[in-house]
């Protein structure tokens, strides 16, 4: 029977959506830290970050990684986008989906990516080209709610 779970674990780990990043923790640091953080994805998927939590919905700002890292800690999910000549709609499009969930969710620009559209949930990173709404939902609806504080 634990043979069966450990496959069921592997078979459902490889068919959610993203990239696994590996985990950096979930310190809480004192909000105002000057030092660089080094995270090992843009957007970050986890380590130190504030106590306190980003505003969800629609940012038309960038959010400081060390604030929105906890938001993905609480189970939240970032669509992130880099688009330094304007990109209205593609934003109209994300902002379409993101308007969907009062809570869980947050959009917002995000410069320095590796592509122009990010998805972003605690340990996870799915990077796109463009808008592709099934995608979002997806990544959205496997992982919106699934807090990653320690028991």
């Amino acid at each position: 029977m634990i043979s069966l779970l450990v496959i069921w674990g592997v078979i459902s780990a490889s068919n959610r959506p993203g990239m696994s990043v590996p985990d950096l923790g979930n310190l809480h640091i004192e909000e105002g830290t000057s030092s660089p953080i080094a995270y090992n994805s843009t957007p970050p998927t986890s380590g130190p970050h504030y106590g306190s939590l980003a505003r969800w919905g629609i940012h038309t700002e960038p959010i400081p990684d060390e604030l929105m890292v906890h938001n993905l800690e609480d189970g939240g999910v970032g669509i992130w986008y880099d688009c330094p000549d304007g990109c209205p709609d593609l934003v109209s499009q994300l902002e379409s989906v993101a308007e969907r969930y009062h809570e869980g969710v947050l959009l917002a620009p995000y410069t320095g990516m590796e592509a122009r559209v990010a998805l972003t949930a605690w340990n996870r990173i799915d990077r796109l080209d463009g808008f592709d709404e099934e995608r979002v939902v997806r990544f959205i609806q496997a992982f919106r709610g699934v807090d990653h504080h320690a028991p």
